[in-house]
C-alpha cells in the first residue's frame, strides 16, 4: 500500500528532557504522585507503537474505503472503529484532556503522543480530536446537570462529540448565521433550528451518541458575535439517569467530497426540521441587553483546535520528511558534478537534495519547538500557583497561538511539495505516499480559520493587547535571547542576524502604524499575512537557536565519536540554516512593506476577468 509510516520518538525526548524544563511541570500537584522526567522515554516509546501498530495501518482506507453517506447515515472505515475504541480504552484517547482525571498526562507530553496518532492516520485523528475538544467546553461552562450527563462519556469516548460553528451564508462571518434557539418551559433547554455546515464527525456510525456543540441566537438577542450563544446539542436525547431516549431531530443531509482526509466524515447538519431538536444552554443565557456568551466560550475551543490544526500539519510535514530521506538514502541516480566518471550514487548526496531535506528538516525542527514550548505554556497557565507567571505565560501563549496555526500550516503545503520533490516522478504517483501527504495537508490552512484570519488576529488584535505591552514583551523576549548569546561560540552570526530581524520587525509595526494614521487602513489587512509569516520566521528563529545551543554544549561533551553526534550535529546544522536562509525573508518583507505597493488595490476588478 501506498503508506508508509516512517516516526522517530528522538527529536520530543530531547524537547522534553534537554530543553524544556519538564520537572517544573511534573512538580505541579496534578502530576508530582504520578510522572517524573524518568518516565518520558517509556511514555514516548509505547505511544510511537501504538502508533505504528494499531493507528498507521488503517491510514490506507481514508483512500480505500473512505466515510460514505447513504440516507442520512455515515459509515466510516471498520479499522477507523478498531482504532477508535483502542486508542480510548488505553488511555490514549480524550480521557487525556479531562483535568479532573487522575494521572493524566500533561499537555506538553500527551502532544507528543498526539503526534504520533496524527502522523500515523491524519483523517481518523479528527474523531479523537474533536471529541476531547467538545468535552473540556461543556466540562468549563455547563451547569452540574449537563456535566452529569455528557463529560464523563465524551472523555471516554462513548460519545462523540463536535464544534458547530460555520453556515452556509456565513462561513467565517460567525455573527451572521442564522441558527435561532427559542426557550422552552424547561430552565436551559431551547429548541435548536438551523444548518451548519463543514461539521467536522457531525454523523459516524463509531459511537451511539454525539454531542454537537452549536452556536445560535436566542430569539430577541444582540445582532453580531455579541448575541451568540452556545448550546449542547445530542444527536438523541439523554433521559435525567444518562439513558437514550430517542431521536433529537439531528440529521446529516450529506458529507463533501473532499480533497484529502477522506475518512474524516466533513457534515451538512440540519438542526430542528420537524421542530423538534432541543439544546442546553452553556453559562447564561443571553443577559438584559441581549448580549450571549457563546463566542467567548468557544474560542476556548477554536484555540485549542488551532494549536491541534497547526500540530497536525507539522505532523504531516514530519512524515513527509521523513519518507523522503528513507528514498534519497536509497534511491541510486547521477554521479557527483565533481567526478562524473564515478560510480552512481544515492542522491541524497546530491547537492540540491540535501538542501530540500535540510530545508525539510529545519522546518520541521523549528516548527515542532514553536509548537512544543506553545504547550509548555498551555501546563504553566493551567496549573502554576504564581499569579505572576501565569499572566506572563499566558500573554505568549495569546501571541503564539495564531502563529501556531498559521504559519505551520502554511509551510506544511510548501514542504509536502518539496518532500515530493524529492522523489521526482514517483513522488507524483500513488504508489509512494507524498501524494496523499500533499492532499490531506493542505486542509490545515484552511479549517478553523483561514490563514487570512489568523493574520487579522495578530496583528489587528494581538499587536495592540495591553496598549501594545503584550507583543511587546513577546517582542523583548527574542531580543533578549539574541542579546544574551551574541558571544555564543559557533553561533555569533547567527545571534546578529537574529537580533537584526528583531530591529526588522520593529520597523515593519511603525510602517503599518504609519499606514493608519496616514489613513491607509488597508495597508495593514493587505500585508497582514506577510507579517504574520515573518512573525513565524522570527520565533522560529529564537527557539530553533535555544535548541541549538543546548545540542551544542552535548557535542561539546560526548565529542564527535558518540553515537548521538549525528543527533546533536543535525539540531546545530539545522538551526544555522534556518536562521541563515529563513530569517532573512523578514527583511525583504520589511523591504516590500515600506515600498507600500497599492497595484493590489488599484487594480480594477474587471482586469481579473479579461
Amino acid at each position: 500500500m501506498a503508506s508508509n509510516y516512517i516516526y522517530s520518538s528522538r527529536d520530543h525526548k530531547f524537547i522534553l528532557k534537554e530543553w524544556l524544563d519538564m520537572g517544573k511541570v511534573f512538580s505541579f500537584d496534578a502530576f508530582k504522585d504520578y510522572y517524573s522526567v524518568d518516565d518520558i522515554d517509556n511514555i514516548l516509546d509505547q505511544a510511537l507503537k501504538v502508533a505504528r501498530e494499531v493507528t498507521a495501518p488503517s491510514r490506507d482506507d481514508n483512500e480505500g474505503i473512505q466515510a460514505q453517506f447513504n440516507e442520512g447515515k455515515v459509515t466510516v472505515p471498520p479499522s477507523f472503529k478498531e482504532v477508535y475504541w483502542f486508542l480510548n480504552q488505553n488511555g490514549w484517547g480524550g480521557s487525556n484532556e479531562d483535568e479532573e482525571a487522575e494521572g493524566h498526562l500533561p499537555q506538553t507530553l500527551f502532544r507528543a503522543c498526539t503526534e504520533y496518532q496524527i502522523a500515523a492516520n491524519a483523517g481518523f485523528m479528527p474523531y479523537i480530536l474533536a471529541t476531547a475538544g467538545a468535552a473540556s467546553l461543556i466540562a468549563s461552562f455547563g451547569n452540574d446537570y449537563v456535566k452529569k450527563l455528557f463529560k464523563e462519556k465524551m472523555y471516554s469516548g462513548e460519545w462523540g462529540g463536535t464544534m458547530c460553528l460555520t453556515e452556509p451564508n456565513a462561513g467565517s462571518d460567525v455573527g451572521d448565521l442564522l441558527t435561532r434557539a427559542y426557550p422552552t418551559d424547561v430552565d436551559g433547554v431551547y429548541r435548536i433550528k438551523g444548518t451548519k455546515c463543514f461539521i467536522t464527525g457531525g454523523e459516524q456510525d463509531i459511537t451511539e451518541n454525539i454531542i454537537h456543540l452549536v452556536l445560535a441566537r436566542v430569539e430577541g438577542a444582540k445582532p453580531g458575535t455579541k448575541g451568540i450563544s452556545l448550546f449542547a446539542v445530542p444527536k438523541m436525547w439523554v433521559d435525567d439517569d444518562g439513558s437514550i431516549a430517542g431521536n433529537n431531530d439531528v440529521n446529516c443531509v450529506g458529507i463533501e467530497h473532499k480533497m484529502g482526509i477522506k475518512g474524516s466524515a466533513t457534515c451538512v447538519m440540519a438542526f430542528g426540521e420537524e421542530n423538534q431538536c432541543r439544546g442546553y444552554v452553556l453559562g447564561n443565557p443571553p443577559d438584559a441587553e441581549g448580549r450571549g456568551e457563546g463566542m467567548a466560550q468557544m474560542f476556548q475551543m477554536m484555540n485549542g483546535a488551532r494549536m491541534e490544526t497547526g500540530h497536525a500539519a507539522l505532523a504531516e510535514t514530519a512524515l513527509a520528511y521523513n519518507n523522503a530521506v528513507a528514498y534519497a538514502t536509497e534511491r541510486i541516480q547521477g554521479r557527483p558534478m565533481t567526478n562524473p566518471k564515478a560510480e552512481r550514487m544515492p542522491i541524497i548526496k546530491h547537492e540540491d537534495v540535501r538542501r530540500m531535506l535540510l530545508d525539510l528538516k529545519a522546518y520541521v525542527e523549528a516548527m515542532r519547538a514553536l509548537i512544543f514550548k506553545t504547550y509548555y505554556y498551555f501546563d504553566i497557565v493551567q496549573y502554576s500557583k504564581d499569579p505572576e507567571e501565569v499572566r506572563r505565560v499566558k500573554a505568549r501563549l495569546e501571541v503564539n497561538t495564531p502563529i501556531v496555526k498559521a504559519y505551520c500550516s502554511d509551510r506544511a503545503w510548501e514542504l509536502t511539495a518539496e518532500a515530493m520533490q524529492v522523489f521526482g516522478g514517483n513522488g507524483y504517483s500513488e504508489e509512494y505516499p507524498i501524494a496523499e501527504l500533499c492532499r490531506d495537508v493542505k486542509i490545515y490552512s484552511i479549517w478553523e480559520g483561514t490563514n487570512y484570519i489568523q493574520s487579522l488576529d495578530l496583528i489587528g488584535r494581538k499587536w495592540m493587547m495591553g496598549k501594545g505591552k503584550v507583543f511587546a514583551d513577546w517582542l523583548a523576549d527574542i531580543e533578549d535571547f539574541a542579546t544574551a548569546n551574541a558571544g555564543a561560540d559557533n553561533f555569533e552570526k547567527e545571534m546578529d542576524i537574529l537580533l537584526r530581524a528583531v530591529n526588522a520587525y520593529k520597523e515593519i509595526q511603525s510602517t503599518i502604524a504609519s499606514y493608519f494614521m496616514n489613513q491607509k487602513i488597508s495597508m495593514m489587512p493587505l500585508y497582514a499575512t506577510r507579517i504574520l509569516q515573518a512573525s513565524g520566521e522570527l520565533i522560529c528563529g529564537q527557539v530553533i537557536l535555544e535548541q541549538a545551543l543546548v545540542a551544542q554544549k552535548k557535542i561539546d561533551e560526548l565529542g564527535s565519536d558518540h553515537y548521538d553526534y549525528p543527533f546533536y550535529n543535525g539540531k546545530v546544522n539545522a538551526a544555522k540554516y534556518f536562521v541563515r536562509n529563513i530569517v532573512p525573508n523578514i527583511f525583504r518583507t520589511l523591504e516590500v512593506v515600506k515600498e507600500g505597493d497599492t497595484s493590489v488595490l488599484d487594480i480594477v476588478e474587471e482586469a481579473f476577468l479579461v
